[in-house]
């Protein structure tokens, strides 16, 4: 209480040193000896209450602890973007995952599907070489036992015939089953 009242006491010093000034014609200004100015605010700062001088300590800390609070909201700024560029790069490897996914599968099916026709290929040039040595068999053997062995060369000709009518519908069927798209559900019963 007592600073306080020295204080006001120093600001009607410096309000009578105003006052009592002289003034410059046509200007509206005063001449004041500015050391006398001076060493009152000297007083005035010096007599200050120390809550005055603690509000100035605490508006400081506040300003340092906002400054502080700003700098620490751009780091997590910073982070979270950061975060979302890792989400946004992540997401774009699934997507590129699950195509070549998808990829691998389409040539995995054209493959085994390739291979069934290869397979048919071989077993039917297979029967039909069989065929042909059954053929010339018979032709060797065409004389004495003729009659006798006429009915078995027969009996094997038809089985092979029906073997390789076998091997080119599931041939036909795979073909079919490629173009109607359903050819990776035959593999899965498979």
């Amino acid at each position: 209480m007592e600073n306080t009242m020295k204080v006001l006491e120093l600001l009607e010093e410096l309000e009578d040193l105003v006052d009592e000034a002289t003034g410059l014609p046509l200007t509206g200004k005063i001449m004041v000896d500015a050391e006398e100015i001076f060493q009152i605010v000297r007083e005035i700062r010096l007599a200050l209450p120390d809550d005055v001088q603690q509000a100035k300590w605490i508006r400081d800390e506040r300003d340092r602890i906002l400054a502080e609070a700003k700098t620490e909201y751009e780091r997590i700024i910073r982070e979270a973007k950061k975060q979302a560029d890792y989400l946004v790069e992540t997401d774009d490897i699934t997507i590129r995952a699950t195509k070549l996914a998808a990829e691998i599968k389409q040539d995995a099916e054209t493959h085994a599907r390739v291979m069934r026709m290869r397979t048919y290929d071989y077993v039917d040039k297979m029967l039909y070489d069989m065929q042909g040595q059954m053929d010339e068999l018979n032709m060797k053997y065409f004389g004495e036992m003729y009659t006798n062995l006429e009915a078995t060369f027969t009996k094997i000709n038809e089985i092979l015939t029906a073997n390789r009518e076998e091997m080119k519908n599931l041939a036909y069927k795979t073909q079919n089953e490629v173009e109607s798209g359903t050819f990776a559900e035959s593999l899965d019963k498979e």
